[in-house]
């Protein structure tokens, strides 16, 4: 079986472009904002598959395991990122279900210290150091503690009070028809402060000093209330609020039992659990860990939304490599923010109608695009 690890010492290849601009010292993303049915419905992992995945926030790197792949690597420049990963795969291991939600923040708890005490011998001595100096985290609950997840307290504690009542949050959520989704949306939800407040509070410049990284926006091309206008009409009426998670959590800074993340649902716990040694940690850039790895021997890639934050040239020279290192069949899987990237590739091709098909579907609606590309055979 494969040994689980974090491996934090850096090689001596070049960094990544993003590397140098922006600070990875904290934990920016508490969650994965990016929907995991369509990740994975993208990536149609099978049995004995090898995966490759931005680990982020550990969510989706931690779903994919419930298609028994023969091992998922995470991987990630943000040693606090990884260290939160590893937590929660470490609490699914050796924790049963409502323990793992109390310890995580995702339900009432007054023991999360002594749960996370219950781990300490299975973590590995990096994650411990990274914990052990921010056991305020925890306490709090880990769920909420991202930059990511505080600029979202801030809309919903002091924003949201002054655009709509508890009533009409509540009544957003509640299940409806499309007809009567659109009806309240046109009527109650959509008015000059809502509008003002997208433009204001979702500016470039707001979300990348209180929710990401200025540097994160280096490449974009398009404002991003400007997209928020049309994509929140999707999340809103088009689709069903009363299912999208992560919508609640925006609005309620709390999941409802029936719309929990996808790793910690019953029905997917078990398996995860299951898997759990399948399931590696390395601190590494995209380039540096394909470096790496053997031609042909990657069979599926979540790459979350990387992309976004390189310019035109280290996408092309990244999809070279990523071209060699994945086996014939390999599916790829990734976000485009604002910033358009699309493979062109003669080996690597774009799945079009699948790739739409399942953004209609996505329930983050931070993103323009979703693709879904694939290795073409080399007959």
């Amino acid at each position: 079986m494969l040994q689980n690890k974090c491996i934090m010492k850096k090689s001596d290849t070049k960094p990544s472009e993003i590397e140098t601009r922006a600070d990875f010292s904290y934990i920016r993303y508490a969650q994965c904002w990016e929907d995991t049915e369509v990740l994975l419905t993208a990536l149609d992992i099978k049995p004995g598959d090898t995966c490759l995945s931005i680990a982020s926030a550990g969510d989706n790197s931690l779903a994919m395991l419930t298609a028994a792949p023969a091992k998922v690597v995470a991987i990630d420049l943000n040693p606090a990122q990884l260290a939160l990963s590893e937590l929660k795969l470490r609490a699914i291991e050796h924790l049963d279900r409502a323990s793992v939600l109390e310890l995580l923040g995702y339900g009432q708890s007054n023991r999360r210290t002594e749960l996370y005490l219950n781990l300490l011998p299975y973590l590995t001595p990096d994650t411990v150091q990274y914990f052990n100096l921010n056991k305020a985290l925890i306490e709090k609950g880990l769920a909420g503690s991202g930059k990511f997840e505080r600029y979202f307290a801030i809309f919903r504690n002091a924003i949201l009070p002054l655009l709509h009542t508890r009533r009409s949050v509540e009544s957003l959520v509640s299940p409806k028809t499309y007809v009567k989704r659109k009806e309240f949306f046109e009527k109650t939800w959509n008015n000059l402060r809502f509008r003002l407040a997208i433009k204001l509070f979702f500016s470039n410049a707001v979300i990348g000093f209180l929710g990401r990284d200025p540097s994160f926006f280096k490449y974009v091309e398009r404002s991003l209330p400007e997209f928020l206008s049309e994509s929140i009409y999707k999340a809103l009426v088009i689709q069903d609020p009363a299912q999208n998670p992560y919508l609640h959590w925006i609005l309620f800074g709390e999941y409802r039992a029936e719309n929990l993340p996808f790793f910690l649902r019953a029905e997917n716990f078990e398996k995860i659990k299951a898997n759990a040694d399948r399931l590696e940690f390395k601190k590494a850039s995209l380039e540096e860990f394909l470096e790496g790895v053997d031609p042909d021997s990657i069979d599926c890639f979540n790459l979350s939304d990387v992309f976004e934050y390189v310019s035109e040239e280290s996408y092309r020279n990244t999809l070279e490599i990523i071209n060699d290192r994945a086996s014939e069949g390999a599916r790829l899987a990734y976000w485009n923010m604002l910033a358009p990237r699309t493979s062109n590739s003669k080996s690597i091709k774009r799945d079009q109608e699948a790739s739409s098909n399942l953004y209609a579907q996505d329930k983050t609606f931070f993103y323009t695009r979703f693709n879904r590309e694939i290795k073409a055979s080399s007959c």
